[in-house]
């Protein structure tokens, strides 16, 4: 999956795959994990947040079932 690259204290990067609705994330520590069943607006509006951290993390981290690919 390809990623943006994101300026975070937590995060590297984001991309998010429309048709699996599968979110993915890049940390700094080098982990990688896949976010599933994420609707398109909460990565919309991960990228325009003005905190990518932040939204992530009250918006995304605890919300979704995860794997851990990295």
């Amino acid at each position: 999956m390809n990623r943006t690259p994101v300026s975070s204290s937590n995060l590297v990067s984001v991309g998010y795959d429309e048709p699996s609705a599968v979110l993915e994330v890049e940390f700094h520590s080098g982990s990688v994990y896949q976010y599933f069943q994420v609707p398109r607006f909460e990565f919309d509006s991960l990228m325009a947040a003005s905190s990518h951290g932040s939204y992530f993390s009250k918006r995304i981290r605890n919300s979704f079932r995860y794997n851990r690919i990295r």
